[in-house]
């Protein structure tokens, strides 16, 4: 019976331990993560000041390794091509992952810009 109790509590604690190592764990040293933060900070900053600043709130900007991902939706495709040049443009970035969506533009619009008159 004891020795059942003990290989049990050995199990917990085997597995707390594996748990707890995982968790805590980064790939990433502690440089490399002050620097992806830069990074990041400094990818928005350039963005908010080269790039349409309505579409700047939905960029998500994520960096790990030098990484850059860009993500969410921009009204064009300009603004998706220039959003990833101003991020390719800060030092330090290694490459760049380009996420973004273009939006749709509303069917009213499309009818008006292909000349037809807007639907009644």
């Amino acid at each position: 019976m004891k020795t059942m109790i003990f290989q049990s509590v050995c199990f917990v604690a085997l597995v707390a331990t594996a748990i707890l190592a995982t968790g805590c764990g980064t790939a990433q040293s502690p440089r490399r993560q002050v620097d992806d933060i830069t990074i990041t900070a400094q990818v928005k900053a350039k963005l908010a000041s080269d790039v349409v600043p309505s579409t700047v709130t939905n960029i998500e900007v994520n960096t790990t390794n030098g990484i850059v991902t860009l993500a969410g939706q921009v009204e064009s495709e300009e603004v998706r091509n220039r959003a990833e040049q101003v991020a390719q443009s800060v030092a330090g970035v290694v490459r760049i992952n380009n996420n973004l969506q273009v939006e749709a533009p509303p069917i009213g619009a499309q009818n008006q810009t292909e000349g037809s008159p807007p639907p009644r």
